[in-house]
Parts: structure tokens; C-alpha cells; sequence
């Protein structure tokens, strides 16, 4: 594959330029000859002009979704021909971690690392991935991809450890291990090949933007996403004095109720009744049907049910759990849900996106993200 420095040259397209125009504008932030860039500003850069699906939201392994590619994208500065940067956070598997050392958490932080980027693999279709990198220097950003590699467990070596942090290699990358913020870290080398281009910081980027602003008029930015208007936040759990479970016999386990002969793939997403009090005219009446589309395109025929519509189903039901058990979470039939799992796997709830009174998205988010919802 080429490079997207080439891919942007090739279709004079406007990656480089943005990345120039935005470096260019760094005095706003600060006064060092080092461009500055956001890495949110960097990602949607990105996104907008290779038009790549932007995966930042969902917290997943990948930033980017470009034509089944996982992109990871890096912004930093580097003054060396190397650079150590994060890679994952194990924060909700924080406290089982504490249990292993050495070797041993090496292997574990391994098994997590490539479970994430699998995760990733199956809830996107992604085929093959790679590490798209802007490294910043003194009047200049060098631009490189490399490979994303999972960790190579069985090449685990060279483990060392500190009080702070665990470092460890693969064969392929050194990687270390912070404690205290349960996050993973990968070198990254800067090829002699990297693609340089030059910038030119202004030097009062106030005036222009004075001077841009008083002769034009623009259109007004407004959200893209409103709560409980185009989109919330459902949890997979409940809790119980603040601990966090999984319905044995409801929700994502609803096949393990009682009662009645259930079906295998009987499941629901639940939905708190502070939904529908917060935002009654969010989701389409009692059984009446809406499209609801998963994060590969593929469509399913949902609805809202149960008593006080607590319940997002599929017809046939067996869709949700196809998706959502054995595809997402990979359980096997008969296997319960768990936080465990979902710790695991590092999410814990699902957003719900609405394009109109009957056309819906899904996708996964990252753990606490209901919690964040209502803050």
C-alpha cells in the first residue's frame, strides 16, 4: 500500500495542506518552532480527506476505518529518530492486573492487548491495519506509516521491571507498562524514509484570523450530536450499591430466563427508564418497527418492547445476538455475560444514533461511557 503522504499527492487532495494550514496556525498555542496539533484535529484531518469512517468515539483499538484498514493515528513530537507513545489503557482491568508481575503481566497485558485489537477486528470487518504517524519537529512534520502488529505472546523477552513501570519486547517492538495509569506504551522509530513537510509557523497568526473573520461570513457550526436528540447512551448492566452486573436472566442473558422454553439467541439491550423520562421522544412507540444499523452497514429490523419499553430487540431476536454475543463478545451458546467480559474487552454500553423517526445506529463505547452520559 502507499503511503497517504503519495495517496494525497497522487489524487492532489488536501491532507498535506490542512496538516500545513493548521501547523502554520500553531502560535495560537504556543511559542516553541514545534507545530502543534491536536490529536482530535489530526484525526479528523484525516477522516475528511482519505473520507475514512472515524472510529475515535468508540475508543477502540482503531482511530480509522479506511476501506477495512484499521488506522491507528499518532501525532507527536520527536526530536530523536524515536518516540514512545501510548497505545492502550487497561483502566477498567486496573485491579486485575495488580495480581501479576514480571513475565506473567507481560503475558496478561499481551492477552488484553491483541483481545482489543480482535475486538476492533470483528466489530468493523477490518482485514488488515496500520499505524499512521505525524511526528512533529522544529519547523517541519514527518510523516510515516508502520506496521500494527499484535503482540507476539510467545516472543515475549528482555522483561524488566521497576516501581513504576514494566518494560518488555516481542521481537517486533519494546513496549512498557505504567502502573499507576494501567497504560500500555510502544516505541515508534522514525524512518529516514518519512515523508518532510515543511512548516513555516506564522508569526501573529491573531491578525489573520482577525482579518479572515471581518471580511467573510460562515455558516454557524451547531452539534452534530445531541443528547436525547440524535443519539444516547444504553448500558449492558445494571448495578447493585454501585457495583456493576449483568443480568443472569434479563438483558444480554435473557435466554437464561426461566418461565418458558427460551431460545438460544433470546436477548435484549436494556433501556433505563431514565431515558425515556429524560428524552420521551427519543426512541419510535412500543413495537413499532425501525431500522437499526450496525457498525458494519448491515441492517436489522428493531423495535422497542416489554413492559415500560425497557427492551431494544431485533426480529428475528437471533440478529442481536448473533452480532452482539458471538460476533462482538464471542460467546459461545449457553455462555453467560459477564462485566468481566466486557471489562475484558474494554466497553460496557452502546450508543444509538438517529437519523430520523426510523432509521437507527449502533456501535460499542468504551467502559463508563453511560455513566459520562449523564454528567
Amino acid at each position: 500500500m502507499k503511503s497517504f503522504a503519495e495517496i494525497d499527492i497522487e489524487n492532489k487532495g488536501n491532507y498535506l495542506n490542512l496538516l500545513s494550514a493548521v501547523s502554520k496556525l500553531s502560535g495560537l498555542f504556543s511559542e516553541s518552532a514545534v507545530p502543534f496539533i491536536n490529536y482530535r484535529v489530526a484525526e479528523n484531518i484525516f477522516c475528511r480527506s482519505f473520507e475514512a469512517n472515524n472510529l475515535s468515539r468508540s475508543d477502540t483499538a482503531f482511530d480509522a476505518d479506511y476501506n477495512s484498514v484499521g488506522i491507528g493515528l499518532k501525532t507527536f513530537i520527536s526530536k530523536s529518530n524515536n518516540s514512545t507513545e501510548k497505545v492502550a489503557e487497561f483502566n477498567s482491568l486496573s485491579r486485575d492486573l495488580k495480581n501479576y508481575k514480571g513475565k506473567e503481566l507481560a503475558l496478561k497485558l499481551g492477552e488484553y492487548r491483541n483481545e482489543r485489537i480482535n475486538l476492533a477486528n470483528r466489530v468493523y470487518n477490518i482485514g488488515s491495519s496500520l499505524y499512521h504517524i505525524v511526528a512533529r519537529r522544529e519547523k517541519e512534520l514527518l510523516l510515516f506509516e508502520t506496521e500494527y502488529n499484535q503482540i507476539d505472546i510467545e516472543n515475549i523477552h528482555s522483561v524488566k521491571s521497576n516501581k513504576a513501570s514494566l518494560q518488555f519486547e516481542d521481537g517486533h517492538n519494546f513496549y512498557s507498562f505504567n502502573y499507576s495509569k494501567s497504560t500500555l506504551f510502544r516505541k515508534f522509530i522514525i524512518p529516514q524514509s518519512a515523508f518532510r513537510l515543511p512548516i513555516d509557523i506564522i508569526e501573529d497568526p491573531y491578525s489573520l484570523i482577525l482579518d479572515l473573520f471581518s471580511n467573510n461570513e460562515f455558516k454557524s457550526a451547531t452539534d452534530k450530536l445531541k443528547k436525547g436528540e440524535n443519539y444516547v447512551i444504553l448500558p449492558l448492566y445494571g448495578t447493585k450499591k454501585k457495583e456493576k452486573f449483568v443480568f443472569e436472566k434479563s438483558g444480554l442473558n435473557q435466554w437464561n430466563a426461566g418461565g418458558r422454553k427460551r431460545d438460544i439467541g433470546e436477548i435484549y439491550i436494556p433501556i433505563p427508564i431514565e431515558i425515556h423520562k429524560n428524552f420521551p421522544n427519543f426512541f419510535p412507540e412500543r413495537d413499532e418497527h425501525f431500522n437499526l444499523q450496525i457498525p458494519t452497514g448491515e441492517v436489522f429490523d428493531a423495535k422497542v418492547c416489554q413492559d415500560n419499553s425497557k427492551a431494544l430487540m431485533t426480529n428475528p431476536n437471533k440478529a442481536l445476538s448473533d452480532w452482539l454475543l458471538r460476533k462482538v463478545l464471542q460467546l459461545k451458546e449457553g455462555e453467560l455475560a459477564t462485566v468481566e467480559k466486557l471489562d475484558k474487552l474494554g466497553f460496557d454500553s452502546v450508543i444509538i444514533t438517529k437519523n430520523n423517526k426510523s432509521e437507527f445506529k449502533i456501535d460499542i463505547m468504551k467502559t463508563d461511557t453511560y455513566n459520562e452520559f449523564w454528567e
